[in-house]
């Protein structure tokens, strides 16, 4: 029966996808940028509306008074394709840097464009990054939120942290409140697979650390903040979810967690 939603699931999340982007194409181009991203908010609600319905996934936001009123820089896990449009509706204007060949895909990429999202070859240097950056610091004067994964790539729940240090840059440079997102929908939507899981979790949306740290300092602070407060999900999310099969990651993590607690209280 699991195997049977996670494949009515998948068929119905592309299936709104792709005929979303051919009934509302006219729509979409001929509304002003800001305007026309009232459609992918709308896309992203309803596919929570699917997961809730087909397979028996719900969520809930925590934190969203910690999300500033000016531009800020977003810094969420990043687990699962959940995670890439999970909080758009709840996101005023939000800009990506996301790899250049994404542009290149039909309608997809032409949305993309239309927002004004900032594409990267992930092996430029020297002066094709700071177009990138100047970019970036354009749409950010406008007053858009920049989402960026600070790990850069999708980890498994409960693996070990391999942040790169290209946020502290950005931080620095930009000289905006970052925004760190503890989250982990890869409990429920695996990455590199097609099943998907029943249950309930948590997004947890963290204070923002203000502008003007030394980017070291910014770094380690950043790593600190975002990880205690995962750990602290990851166990809540496990205890709320019982029967929620574990990657090899996240089991070994709550096991190292449980362990380190009981130790922390036997000393008390």
């Amino acid at each position: 029966m699991l195997m049977l939603r996670s494949t009515l699931f998948n068929i119905a999340f592309y299936a709104n996808l792709i005929l979303r982007m051919i009934v509302l194409t006219p729509i979409y181009f001929l509304l002003p940028r800001k305007k026309a991203f009232a459609i992918p908010k709308a896309w992203a609600r309803s596919n929570h509306w699917l997961m809730e319905k087909i397979v028996g996934t719900t969520f809930e936001i925590e934190g969203l008074e910690n999300i500033p009123k000016t531009g800020c820089i977003f810094a969420p896990k990043h687990q699962s394709f959940w995670d890439t449009y999970a909080l758009l509706p709840w996101m005023d204007d939000p800009v990506y840097i996301l790899k250049r060949e994404l542009t290149w895909i039909p309608l997809f990429g032409w949305y993309v464009q239309k927002q004004k999202m900032i594409p990267v070859d992930r092996g430029a240097r020297g002066k094709v990054m700071m177009e990138v950056m100047r970019r970036t610091k354009l749409e950010m004067e406008a007053g858009r939120q920049l989402i960026i994964y600070p790990e850069g790539t999708r980890r498994p729940p409960g693996a070990e942290p391999a942040y790169r240090y290209g946020i502290a840059r950005i931080y620095r440079d930009m000289a905006v409140p970052v925004v760190p997102i503890a989250m982990h929908p890869g409990l429920f939507w695996p990455r590199r697979n097609t099943m998907r899981y029943p249950g309930h979790f948590k997004v947890r949306i963290l204070p923002p650390i203000a502008p003007g740290m030394d980017p070291d300092a910014f770094f380690a602070h950043l790593i600190a903040t975002l990880e205690t407060a995962s750990d602290d999900l990851l166990l809540d999310d496990v205890a709320a979810n019982p029967d929620l099969p574990l990657p090899a990651t996240a089991a070994k993590r709550v096991a190292e967690l449980k362990a380190s607690r009981a130790e922390l209280q036997a000393t008390v």
